[in-house]
């Protein structure tokens, strides 16, 4: 089994901790873990904005970048959405209008190998139990593409009930939007803030230590209204937790 890391503009930009502990739980799992440095972005920011055309691009080039993966990891939802649901929406747009034949076979090659990485872990590999350590209270966000475009359902609550010393706390309001939703902060500021202390709101009132999530970009939005807030609750993105061990170094909430 070969698999490519696609590990995602936010996450190589600000959370490179993130992918490096996607490489340390699958390595430990037996994974061998591959990166490609062709990749670069899903193309999600320019397709939200409206600009289809311009995205078709980056379609080809991760269908290149991982041509060679029998699976593609990603800890993003919404990348692993935009591979899965919004190519195929691209490539039929670009077919109606006669030019989309290498891009229908590109998109078709890489859409049912691209996982989010709970869905890689249960529905690949089969496990529940990934060995972690983790001795925090912890919340779980679902995130609006991971709970209704990917339909992960329980995969990650299932996931953080068998870490070793993570009391997993309910979180209200659980299935709301936390506001950010990409490029929708931006043009809709003043409604994405108040949805963000909103979800802010839910996770202190858990009293958890951290609150986690399969999107760096939920939690980037979360977390920046709970600092500014003064709340104790950290953001953490579920590979962190998962690649924790009691002989590592991840069992900490920064």
């Amino acid at each position: 089994m070969r698999v490519g890391l696609f590990v995602t503009c936010v996450n190589d930009t600000l959370y490179p901790r993130t992918g490096q502990a996607v490489v340390t739980l699958l390595e430990r799992l037996g994974v061998e873990v591959d990166f490609p440095s062709a990749q670069s972005c899903c193309g999600q920011p320019l397709f939200n904005t409206g600009y289809r055309h311009q995205t078709e691009p980056l379609v080809h080039r991760y269908a290149a970048a991982f041509r060679d993966h029998d699976y593609i990891v990603t800890p993003s939802g919404s990348c692993a959405a935009m591979v899965r649901d919004n190519y195929p929406r691209i490539a039929a747009k670009a077919t109606a209008e006669g030019r989309g034949q290498a891009l229908s076979a590109a998109a078709d090659d890489v859409v049912s190998r691209t996982y989010e990485l709970t869905e890689f872990l249960v529905d690949v590999l089969g496990v529940t139990d990934v060995g972690a350590y983790f001795p925090h209270t912890v919340t779980y966000h679902p995130t609006c593409h991971g709970l209704r475009v990917l339909g992960l359902g329980d995969r990650p609550r299932r996931l953080l009930e068998h870490v070793e010393g993570l009391e997993l706390r309910e979180l209200s309001g659980a299935d709301e939007c936390c506001g950010f939703g990409g490029t929708f902060a931006v043009k809709n500021a003043a409604v994405s803030a108040a949805m963000g202390r909103d979800k802010a709101r839910a996770v202190t009132g858990t009293g958890a230590h951290a609150v986690c999530a399969v999107d760096n970009s939920c939690l980037m939005h979360i977390g920046g209204v709970l600092a500014r807030e003064g709340s104790a609750a950290r953001p953490v993105h579920i590979a962190e937790i998962l690649a924790g061990t009691r002989a590592g170094t991840r069992g900490d909430t920064r």
